[in-house]
């Protein structure tokens, strides 16, 4: 096998995977993103099955335990946290995966598998999800439960048990049912057998930014920004953390750091009859998930079905979806709105980031070494894909003060090598499709972004490091409705004035309705129906 200078030293082999790259980047799907919604509710068919959509996905070298990788998978988007009486539950009939490729041929050297169980405790007693105060993931008051079980399956076939029956946390359903869910959260913390832990359970949604995108990039103007349209709302939430070896090719992250991540979900196709739901047949990929943005604006409408469907080492042969990566939308619209020219020829720099990894060894645009697993030193270059996937070097050391932009900050451990939480990944994507990633420098005119630049709620600093999920708080993507003031480890402290007020003018408008709506009525058994 190669030797720690073996690629260096090959020349025909780089020269020919350099060869393979630039020919499939003018065969190959999916060289850039640009700003939107991560991947929320980004395809026709996905859109309608919010359980197995799964909205964003991060990978990053953990903070505080720097010997290992973390991997968070967020799914059911635009959760209202009040949305009983089902809430949010996963699906049974459905498999939940990361993918990780280590060597570079688009294929995953493991895919890491969550499938779930349901414990439904109400039958047909009650439609409450819980009937006292939650004080363990066991509490009897607790009526509706899922577990799951963790499954790791290799390219050689190989399947290895990691977690069995672990609980859940469930949803939040309100302070006054479960007054502390920190205490939950993290009694669903498990730990897995050789150094890793895992947690599935919700999360205030990480993803931050403006979605006004829609209207006219943020209103034609730049009017229409400052707005974080995620706020208030919850995510389901896999959080896994693993040794790094577990994860890099030949368990050598020292020899072989960089991998590839995606995560998919499968489901069975369901047999529907009157008030019953009957999962058939085999399992169908559809939703996948790399790096963010790419689904919602690069591929158009009638595609976007299609991405989901696709595996990555069937990326190279849609040519649709090739002439929107190397003649990307967004720029041109960015010039015709706000007349800031588009960069002109085809958007290299934009397939190094998101197809090859970022590499001088396949004739870089950007003149960087960083993400491609094509550097690994045990990776035979013949045999490697460019492919749509999020990358990441594992032996890049945390940033004790990371930057929002990232790699355009001078941050190499920020997106686009991997993801981070705090990443401002709209932000950086704009200035990466108006070329500041081949260029060094950031567009001044864009420099503001869409003004959302971070969370509204705060990142923990330790596993699984997402925001606690908002538990019984109405929606407020401007942040100026009051909300309802919880004691995090008690019941309901105030009496919100402006709910109440709200509520209070809803009931008068009702009533006013009421009486005009029998007014009406009267006239009409008076008069007849035309009656003024």
């Amino acid at each position: 096998m190669s030797s720690p200078h073996a690629l260096s030293g090959r020349r025909g082999q780089v020269a020919a995977a350099a060869l393979v790259a630039a020919t499939l980047l003018n065969a190959a799907m999916f060289g850039g993103t640009n700003a939107t919604a991560s991947s929320h509710r980004e395809a026709p068919l996905i859109a309608g099955d919010p359980a197995v959509d799964n909205t964003d996905l991060y990978a990053f070298v953990s903070p505080d335990h720097k010997d290992t990788v973390t991997l968070v998978g967020n799914w059911s988007g635009f959760q209202e946290p009040n949305g009983g009486p089902n809430f949010f539950p996963w699906a049974e009939d459905a498999q939940y995966d990361f993918n990780v490729d280590s060597d570079g041929d688009a294929k995953p050297d493991v895919t890491l598998r969550f499938t779930f169980q349901n414990d439904d405790r109400r039958k047909n007693t009650t439609f409450l999800y819980s009937n006292g105060v939650v004080d363990s993931l066991d509490d009897e008051n607790l009526l509706f439960r899922q577990r799951y079980d963790i499954e790791a399956i290799y390219q050689n076939g190989q399947k290895v048990k990691l977690v069995k029956n672990a609980p859940v946390a469930p949803s939040p359903n309100g302070p006054a049912s479960m007054p502390d869910f920190k205490k939950l959260r993290d009694q669903a913390i498990t730990q897995i057998a050789g150094g890793g832990k895992v947690y599935v359970g919700p999360s205030e949604d990480s993803f931050f930014a403006d979605l006004r995108v829609f209207d006219l990039l943020y209103g034609g103007n730049l009017s229409e920004v400052g707005q974080d349209t995620l706020r208030g709302y919850n995510v389901n939430t896999i959080a896994i953390q693993l040794p790094k070896q577990a994860l890099a090719l030949r368990n050598d992250a020292h020899r072989n750091p960089n991998i590839g991540i995606w995560s998919t979900t499968q489901r069975r196709t369901l047999k529907l009859s009157p008030g019953k739901a009957e999962a058939v047949g085999d399992f169908v990929q559809v939703s996948r998930l790399g790096n963010p943005l790419v689904n919602e604006v690069v591929a158009p409408a009638g595609l976007k079905d299609a991405f989901n469907g696709l595996r990555p080492d069937q990326d190279a042969g849609v040519k649709e979806l090739v002439d929107r990566v190397v003649n990307p939308e967004l720029p041109k619209l960015v010039e015709a709105i706000y007349k800031i020219p588009a960069p002109q020829g085809q958007r290299d720099d934009l397939a190094e980031i998101f197809l090859t990894g970022i590499t001088r060894k396949l004739g870089a645009q950007i003149n960087a070494d960083l993400n491609s697993q094509v550097n690994n030193q045990d990776v035979d270059a013949r045999r490697f894909r460019p492919s749509e996937m999020l990358r990441l070097n594992m032996m890049i050391e945390p940033n004790a003060n990371p930057n929002r932009l990232g790699l355009l900050a001078g941050d190499t451990q920020g997106f686009p090598n991997g993801r981070r939480l705090t990443d401002d990944v709209v932000d950086i994507a704009v200035q990466a499709m108006e070329g500041a990633a081949a260029s060094g420098k950031l567009v001044d005119a864009l420099a503001t972004g869409d003004k959302v630049d971070a969370n509204d709620q705060p990142f923990e600093a330790a596993f699984p490091y997402v925001g606690l999920p908002r538990n019984g708080t109405a929606v407020n993507a401007s942040g100026t409705t009051a909300e309802v003031a919880v004691n995090p480890v008690g019941r309901i402290g105030n009496i919100d004035p402006m709910a109440m007020t709200t509520a209070v003018g809803s009931a008068v408008v009702f009533g006013a309705g009421f009486l005009i709506w029998r007014k009406r009525q009267q006239q009409i058994r008076k008069y007849g129906s035309h009656s003024k």
